[in-house]
């Protein structure tokens, strides 16, 4: 199979620095040798491909961020790169190293106690251990503050009790960071006695991904395994910027993927006088829109990751970017699809299997509408997550302010 080419209309490029782009070039590799010739397969058999992650483990993509214990320490765009490159191949393996970097690596390394970093870190590294991230439940997704999980004290452990779902890695996962009130975040081991798991069976999207749900009936936890700095829910939330960030550069790998396929086809499908349809005007208008669009979501990416490694980056401008890239990207999709007609439906080309798969990534990490939210309160100053009072309720409100004003 040959090299991607590549898709880079404003040369991009020229922006990336040479260890940078040899990143990419050692991932994109990776992809159009070991991920392209399997990942069909194992989309139509909803299997995750667990062979590749030896390999991945041994290129360094799982925490490459992070310096200590022999960890590569690259910078920011670096592993952005890296998400787009995987993410190219697929969203579920994109989604796997990313719940194994941003979601279980980075918590642990960022609150955890020293003992926890030195046992988990390098076993989480090398691929010897798999992690997941607890946070969503079947009751409470945008709104993780309304989580009925729970844990209470009882002598030297928790005890844990609730349900987790749409869990990436939940089943195949050798520990779980869980997160409880008040808000707590547990390290819960497979095998701990009232920890059980489950399949999330007959997806359509994200196939070539485990996803589960997580049980607990009064899972007893030790102490040890809390994960001492955290004690809200700023805590949880910091984690899923760390993932939102990496999805924001893989939905762009993505975009790539779908967007050369169908202009390759478009070159080559012949129609109507002997001419390539990519002489149609319709055809050249979804094609400008593409590659318009994925060179702006390359630009705001390149200059979040440059933030990023400046410490400047705020979560609002994670969520425009994951909001926007991963968008534009099921669009690209959507017109892949449509440009390649009836073939559009068939995995002999990937398109169908991004547009499937990137109706899962709109959904997950925030939704399009909760960060589109989050950056109206960024711009505003006003939060407006919670539906408008009605006037009866508005009104008691109003006198319940009166009434504490005029106390005061």
């Amino acid at each position: 199979m040959p090299s991607f080419p590549g898709v880079d209309y404003m040369d991009v490029d020229s922006l990336f620095s040479e260890d940078e782009l040899m990143v990419r070039q050692t991932v994109r590799d990776f992809v159009d040798d070991e991920v392209l010739p399997i990942i069909e397969h194992a989309n139509r058999e909803e299997k995750f491909p667990m062979q590749l992650i030896p390999k991945m483990a041994e290129m360094g993509l799982f925490g490459a961020t992070l310096s200590d214990y022999g960890l590569p320490g690259l910078n920011n765009v670096a592993y952005g790169l890296i998400m787009q490159e995987l993410e190219r191949g697929d969203s579920g393996l994109r989604s796997f190293a990313s719940v194994q970097s941003g979601l279980v690596m980075y918590p642990i390394n960022a609150y955890g106690s020293k003992e926890q970093k030195d046992f988990w870190i390098p076993k989480l590294a090398a691929g010897e251990k798999i992690g997941c991230f607890g946070l969503t439940e079947p009751d409470f997704g945008s709104n993780p503050g309304g989580m009925r999980t729970h844990a209470r004290r009882e002598g030297d452990f928790w005890i844990l009790n609730g349900a987790k779902a749409w869990i990436t890695s939940g089943s195949i996962a050798d520990v779980a960071v869980v997160w409880a009130k008040a808000v707590r975040g547990f390290l819960v081991e497979k095998g701990t006695p009232g920890f059980s798991t489950a399949y999330h069976m007959g997806k359509f999207s994200l196939r070539a991904s485990v996803t589960s749900q997580l049980f607990f009936e009064d899972c007893r936890i030790p102490a040890k395994n809390v994960l001492p700095e955290t004690n809200g829910l700023k805590y949880p939330l910091s984690c899923l910027t760390q993932a939102r960030y990496g999805i924001a550069w893989g939905a762009i790998g993505s975009a790539m993927a779908t967007y050369n396929t169908a202009l390759q086809y478009a070159k080559s499908r012949i129609q109507f006088g002997g001419q390539p349809i990519a002489s149609h005007q319709l055809v050249q208008n979804k094609l400008a829109w593409m590659i318009t669009e994925i060179t702006k979501g390359q630009l705001l990416v390149l200059q979040m990751g440059r933030l990023k490694d400046q410490g400047k980056l705020k979560p609002h401008h994670v969520s425009m970017g994951k909001m926007n890239n991963v968008n534009i990207a099921l669009e690209t999709a959507r017109m892949a699809r449509d440009i390649l007609g009836a073939n559009g439906i068939s995995d002999e080309y990937p398109v169908i299997r991004h547009m499937l798969n990137l109706e899962s990534v709109k959904t997950y990490e925030g939704t399009h509408d909760i960060h589109n939210l989050i950056i109206g309160e960024a711009v505003t100053g006003i939060p407006a997550y919670n539906p408008p009072m009605s006037a009866q309720a508005e009104r008691e409100a109003t006198e319940r302010r009166a009434a504490e004003t005029a106390k005061k």
